[in-house]
């Protein structure tokens, strides 16, 4: 009896061991892609980051406070989103949502279009809510591409009435419509026991969607607006500092409209700091912006608004316990 207590005890220990080493790679991952992100960037060296800053005074307490308040807000709207979320089902406490929120982050940075994050904040639950917490993810995650989506549409319409770029138009419409075919044969043909998002059927998806009352929706839709409005004006902001001249209007044209193409590129946030500015470049050289500050924008975004929550909720995944329920 005393060699099966000691077995098991050994074993019970192996399994915290692995358990913490899993989220030290985790932890160590998130560091090495931020650091690739800064120091290995191919658009923008980090020696010519920090000068950028240095020179337009980004460093300043002030500017800095003003700065990390909207990403403050940016991060604690995304919380009180899925605390509405999670409020169908369970009930938690702001501060709950802000550790599953930063702690996701951190372990879908590296993971391509944020799908690490459905895994991770699913575990944060017992079994049996698991396969609802990744309902309420999609639908979170769905609400700002709307938005993303919506608001980059109207952009997008300006900016082509405003700069009228030099765009086939005759092939936009054939691989959309394209797309849509593919997508409608491909949905037809799949057997509905097959067809899975998120490890949903098209009928759990139903039956799923129709559970969430109208107001949980419309309170998503309008701190997910809230979070789109918050980030595209820290963006805005920035381009002030960087003595960049655009009016508002068409500012928030070209950058909803960057927005938006960037949505329906699939990437790793890593890439997604190397796509951002690619199309940043482009959509900003209609108004002949400074590249180099236009990059240097984009990488803070990308600094402001993922890499330190993502280093705040490393904090969080080292503290993680896994419910077995």
């Amino acid at each position: 009896m005393s060699q099966y207590t000691s077995n098991s005890f050994l074993l019970y220990k192996l399994r915290r061991l692995a358990f913490f080493i899993i989220k030290l790679a985790i932890v160590f991952g998130a560091g090495f892609f931020i650091y690739n992100a800064l120091v290995r960037n191919d658009n923008l060296t980090f020696d010519v980051f920090l000068k950028g800053l240095q020179s337009y005074k980004i460093l300043d307490f002030n500017t800095v406070i003003m700065l990390l308040l909207l990403t403050a807000f940016n991060w604690l709207l995304e919380s009180m989103k899925w605390k509405i979320l999670v409020s169908e089902t369970i009930k938690i406490s702001f501060f709950t949502t802000v550790e599953q929120t930063l702690g996701a982050l951190t372990a879908s940075i590296f993971t391509p279009n944020r799908i690490g994050e459905y895994g991770a904040k699913a575990l944060y639950f017992k079994k049996r809510l698991r396969k609802r917490i990744l309902g309420f993810t999609l639908i979170g995650n769905l609400a700002q591409l709307t938005v993303t989506v919506v608001f980059g549409m109207i952009g997008f319409c300006f900016f082509m009435l405003e700069f009228e770029p030099n765009i086939s138009y005759y092939r936009i419409i054939r691989f959309g419509v394209l797309g849509l075919v593919f997508a409608y044969f491909f949905v037809i043909n799949t057997p509905k026991s097959r067809f899975k998002i998120k490890g949903y059927t098209r009928e759990d998806l139903k039956r799923f969607f129709k559970m969430i009352t109208k107001t949980t929706v419309f309170g998503v839709l309008i701190i997910s607006a809230l979070r789109y409005f918050i980030f595209s004006n820290q963006f805005y902001y920035l381009l002030m500092l960087f003595n960049v001249e655009v009016t508002y209007f068409t500012a928030m044209t070209l950058i909803t409209s960057m927005y938006l193409i960037v949505s329906i590129i699939p990437t790793i946030f890593i890439m997604d700091v190397l796509v951002k500015g690619s199309v940043a470049l482009w959509l900003f050289g209609f108004i002949h912006a400074n590249e180099v500050a236009i990059l240097t924008i984009i990488l803070l975004m990308w600094v402001l608004n993922f890499a330190i929550p993502s280093i705040l909720g490393s904090y969080f995944v080292l503290q993680f316990k896994i419910i077995n329920e």
